[in-house]
């Protein structure tokens, strides 16, 4: 225990100490959360290419979360084009492998329910980065990669139920 945080700050990885409750605070935290919601969802999960899709999300984020927390310094390894690029090509892949033909019911398997809840879990982080973004310096690779992890997740949580015969239209 440090104790450093008493006084309602904590440090950045950059060093800095800012209030537990910025912007900046929020939007990091709020990955780490997206990130211990698709642990649990990976304890879930039976197919193994979500499997794997799950651990390269995680590993994107902590790296997301570290970019997050450094301010005044660069982050050794920022979220770039081809984050964003892989992601993109990998929910294309799956689309392909199942087409959505309307709304579909969350949450028919134990996996896809727990991804379920990431998806929106990332759907809260991107906007809490969206609104740091308003008065902080934010990649704005970051936001657009950001912006299609929510989709990503989606469409993982629709491969466990296609997997398993439980993908549900409304």
């Amino acid at each position: 225990m440090t104790k450093t945080g008493d006084d309602g700050t904590t440090g950045l990885w950059s060093g800095e100490r800012v209030k537990k409750d910025s912007l900046r605070v929020e939007a990091y935290g709020t990955i780490d959360e997206l990130s211990s919601a698709l642990g649990m969802a990976r304890h879930l999960c039976l197919q193994d290419n979500v499997l794997y899709a799950i651990e390269y999300i995680q590993r994107l984020l902590f790296r997301v979360g570290g970019e997050l927390a450094s301010l005044g310094v660069a982050f050794d390894r920022p979220i770039n084009e081809d984050d964003e690029k892989t992601i993109e090509t990998k929910t294309a892949e799956i689309e392909e492998r199942i087409p959505l033909r309307g709304f579909v019911v969350p949450g028919m398997t134990q996996g896809s329910a727990a991804l379920d809840v990431a998806r929106t879990i990332a759907r809260r982080a991107e906007r809490r980065i969206v609104e740091l973004s308003r008065t902080e310096s934010v990649s704005p690779v970051l936001l657009r990669t950001l912006n299609r992890l929510s989709d990503f997740i989606y469409m993982l949580a629709r491969e466990e139920e296609s997997a398993q015969g439980k993908l549900t239209f409304v």
